[in-house]
């Protein structure tokens, strides 16, 4: 049986590229063919953009009430359509079942939450001087573009699609190569709760053609991005060509900072899961964990036994607890990063290499890892590997553990694990990072405002200031006064400039 073919979704159609060329979509767990799909490049961006703009009056025109009332029945729809999303999106990446289906399950919410904000968001009047009265609008960017990654699909793009839907914007999207047909079947999705054909359009493809076209296209207000630093700067350097609008949450190096009040098995527990869920391939990864010198020996020991007891195998098995990298590439990135630890004198203690028998024969599998001996000025430490690799580095106190955890170009996210409430406040308050949870980690909400500090980006994704950001402030001055106003009368009045 052959392999579904998926064409691009434009103006509430599947399309086939302007040039007729598709690109696969392999399994990372045995390399098998998923999917073909349309593969886009300039030409297909600038038909996307212009059923986007054919369609943006109207829906920026609809009241904000009405855009939610849809938005809460894409909620539904998706709601009823997870476990064939589920399905699709393991496929494509290879994180496991019982990870996937809890990632999905929240994507309603998104949905469900920016549609209460079009509903209910107000607008301003502001305090001016005389007998005026200034208010301002929100009022929709227009046009808007968003640049996904391959590591969560459907909900990097939820977080991006919700809030640009909410202020009335249509969009164009270019999903990452290696996961496209989740973000293609949200169209339908979106179509089936009534949002107009061509509000949101999505062109697959790579990034040197269809995602630099759509970076660069002099019609688009706005790019949204999610990816690694270098791409989010050249993203941005395209965008700046046009002055359009730029937000971008790229990559991290987190820290999970554990202090000796913590019991080992609670502080072994969550680093495994920050360190290890979506095999580690998560920019928010809690890949330096920072252990005080008294407890570092006994977490070190239970950390070895968890990490080598994980189960590693198939994603679509319900008792796989870490799956494969999503790619050949991807795994070659973090053997030659397993390359330079051991080069540096860190000591490997659990995982590093392949795993052996059949089932991983031709799967992109690696073992979670663990280095310990790290030094914080390491590059396993210093740099985004993208994979199951955590560096333990031990700590004497707390200014030393925030130097440390500071100590990165990064500041996406990080995570405080103690019972004392005054450090936890005070060690959040000095950390240089975004988001920072106290004991726990990778938790997120809606409602919550997500983005990075430093090269981890710029901008929120999340909350009402996402909303915002996919608007322009219109500003009406009103002058209430009947009395004729004559500048340049020779009548002695006093006069008021600006």
């Amino acid at each position: 049986m052959p392999a579904p073919y998926f064409g691009m979704f434009v103006a509430g159609e599947r399309r086939p590229a302007h040039s007729g060329r598709s690109f696969a979509v392999h399994n990372p767990h045995d390399g098998a063919l998923v999917a073909e799909v349309a593969e886009g490049d300039a030409a297909d961006i600038d038909m996307a953009v212009y059923a986007a703009e054919q369609a943006a009056p109207a829906w920026a025109a609809m009241p904000g009430a009405e855009r939610g009332d849809r938005m809460h029945r894409a909620a539904e729809i998706l709601a009823k359509q997870m476990p064939e999303l589920v399905d699709l999106e393991i496929a494509q990446i290879g994180r496991p079942r019982r990870e996937m289906a809890a990632q999905l399950a929240r994507l309603p919410e998104w949905f469900r939450y920016f549609g209460a904000v079009a509903r209910t968001h107000e607008d301003a009047v502001p305090p001016f001087g005389g007998n005026f009265l200034d208010y301002t609008r929100r009022v929709p960017l227009g046009v808007v573009g968003h640049i996904t990654p391959w590591n969560h699909p459907l909900l990097i793009l939820t977080k991006k699609v919700a809030p640009s839907l909410a202020a009335g914007n249509a969009m164009v999207v270019k999903p990452s190569e290696l996961a496209p047909i989740t973000p293609l079947l949200l169209g339908d999705v979106l179509r089936e709760a009534g949002v107009p054909d061509g509000v949101y359009n999505v062109v697959p493809g790579f990034g040197p053609t269809a995602g630099a076209a759509l970076a660069a296209h002099p019609r688009i207000r706005k790019i949204d991005v999610t990816g690694g630093t270098p791409t989010g700067k050249a993203i941005g350097a395209l965008a700046g060509g046009n002055l359009t609008r730029f937000s971008a949450e790229l990559g991290g190096k987190a820290a999970v900072i554990v202090f000796p009040d913590v019991a080992i098995e609670r502080a072994v527990a969550a680093a495994l899961f920050a360190s290890f869920i979506a095999t580690g391939q998560t920019c928010i990864q809690g890949a330096r964990l920072l252990v005080h010198r008294s407890i570092h020996d006994d977490v070190v020991r239970e950390l070895v036994r968890r990490t080598n007891a994980l189960r590693v195998g198939d994603p679509r098995d319900e008792r796989t607890q870490v799956g494969p990298l999503v790619s050949a590439r991807q795994r070659a990135i973090v053997e030659r990063y397993v390359e330079i630890g051991l080069g540096e004198g860190a000591t490997l203690a659990a995982g590093g290499r392949r795993p052996e028998g059949a089932g991983f024969d031709r799967g992109c599998y690696f073992l979670p890892t663990v280095f310990t001996n790290a030094t914080p000025s390491m590059r396993i430490a210093q740099e985004e590997i993208f994979g199951p690799v955590v560096c333990v580095m031990p700590f004497e106190g707390e200014d030393e553990a925030i130097r440390i955890a500071n100590g990165t170009q990064y500041g996406l996210a990080a995570s405080v694990w103690t019972h004392d409430l005054a450090r936890a406040h005070r060690v959040a308050h000095a950390l240089e990072c975004g988001v920072t949870w106290i004991n726990d980690h990778h938790r997120i909400d809606p409602a919550s405002p997500w983005g990075g500090f430093k090269m981890s980006g710029i901008g929120r994704e999340n909350g009402l200031v996402a909303y915002e950001a996919y608007t322009q402030i219109r500003n009406v001055i009103v002058n209430l006064d009947d009395a004729t106003f004559d500048w340049y009368a020779d009548d002695g009045a006093g006069l008021r400039y600006s």
